[in-house]
């Protein structure tokens, strides 16, 4: 069974038949557009897609961050003023 990640369900043929009011009802939540009583894709404002994408961001930067105190050891120590 499928997880549906969103409060509103719509099926493909009413989104196909008008996309905006679908969006209007959504009041800015996401909405799963459905085939076949699966989610196909999800629906999301552009606000919410970029607020997604940032914390996507920052996930990888903090992994990144990690990893890297990790190797802290290998690091060579320099002065500044060398540099």
């Amino acid at each position: 069974m499928e997880t549906i990640l969103a409060d509103m369900t719509v099926s493909m043929s009413e989104f196909k038949k008008n996309p905006a009011s679908v969006l209007r009802q959504a009041h800015n939540r996401p909405v799963a557009v459905l085939n076949h009583n699966k989610a196909a894709f999800y629906m999301v404002e552009p606000q919410l897609f970029h607020a997604m994408m940032e914390e996507l961001a920052d996930q990888d930067l903090h992994r990144k961050v990690l990893a890297r105190m990790a190797e802290k050891s290998d690091a060579v120590e320099v002065d500044i003023d060398e540099v």
